[in-house]
This record gives C-alpha cells, sequence and structure tokens, in this order.
C-alpha cells in the first residue's frame, strides 16, 4: 500500500503511532523494576523528573517536563507522599504553587532503581549498535526540540 494513498491511513507506518507503541512497549519493560517499590509509571515519573536535580521543582515543572496530566500528576504525588518519597513544600515566591522534592527514603529508592532501570534500557536498546543508539538519540533530540519541548535538565 502506497503510504501516500488518502483513502486508508497505513498505521503501521505512521510516525505517531509507532512512537506511541515504542514509548508503551519501553515503559512497561521498566514498570517491572518500580512496581516492587508499590509505583506505577506515572509516580515513576515524577520521581525521575525531581531525582534529575537537587532543589524542589514545581509541581507545574513536573507536568510540563513529563508531558503527563496534571490530574495525573496529582495522583502520583499523593500516592508518593503517603509512600514517604516525596514531599511537598510552600513555595518562597508563590505560596499558590506546591513544591514538590524527594524525601530521603525517595532518594533511597531513586538510588537503588535509577541502576536497573538504566540496564533494562540498555537491553532493550541492545538491538542497536553503538552509533545507531547515538542517531537515535540526535533524532529524539531534534524532535523534541521541533515540538518545542522544554529540556528538562535545566
Amino acid at each position: 500500500m502506497d503510504r501516500l494513498d488518502l483513502d486508508r491511513l497505513d498505521l503501521l507506518s505512521f510516525v505517531p503511532f509507532r512512537l506511541n507503541r515504542l514509548a508503551a512497549e519501553f515503559s512497561n519493560a521498566l514498570a517491572a523494576d518500580y512496581a516492587r517499590f508499590g509505583i506505577d509509571i506515572p509516580e515513576w515519573r515524577v520521581m525521575a523528573t525531581l531525582g534529575m536535580h537537587d532543589g524542589p521543582r514545581s509541581a507545574n515543572y513536573v507536568v510540563r517536563c513529563t508531558r503527563t496530566h496534571k490530574s495525573r500528576i496529582s495522583r502520583a504525588v499523593g500516592q508518593l507522599t503517603e509512600l514517604g518519597f516525596v514531599e511537598k513544600l510552600e513555595s518562597d515566591d508563590d505560596r499558590r504553587e506546591i513544591m514538590l522534592q524527594l524525601t530521603p527514603k525517595g532518594r533511597e529508592v531513586y538510588a537503588e532503581l535509577l541502576p536497573l532501570l538504566l540496564a533494562r534500557e540498555e537491553k532493550l536498546l541492545s538491538c542497536l549498535s553503538k552509533e545507531q543508539v547515538k542517531a537515535f538519540g540526535d533524532i529524539l533530540l531534534n524532535l523534541e526540540q521541533s515540538l518545542g519541548l522544554m529540556n528538562c535538565q535545566q
């Protein structure tokens, strides 16, 4: 079937569909590692975002960085707070803004999970050569920048 056939979509060659499938499979593969700590995908996204930084970050920052709906982030933060992995703080600049940071217990879990998740990522990418992994990372960065996605490292 020609990709330009306007009568029907070749879903398996449609990049948004393919990226979504890959993202779902990668997330599910990683989920087994953090599920043993009682957390799921949105909760891990919060922890991963906070774990990249030493100081607190706003809940809105986590929403923008993860591209996850604020209601899901709010529920994830509630669960992580109950588990003692995340604490909420008042913002020095705006009392209405909720600031989040990993607790010492949350940092321990993050530190324990990080090597496991990086090893699983390496295994998932093992079907690619080192050059392909680098090229894939470059392509992802180009796509992220073209879509105006924020740099979460800042």
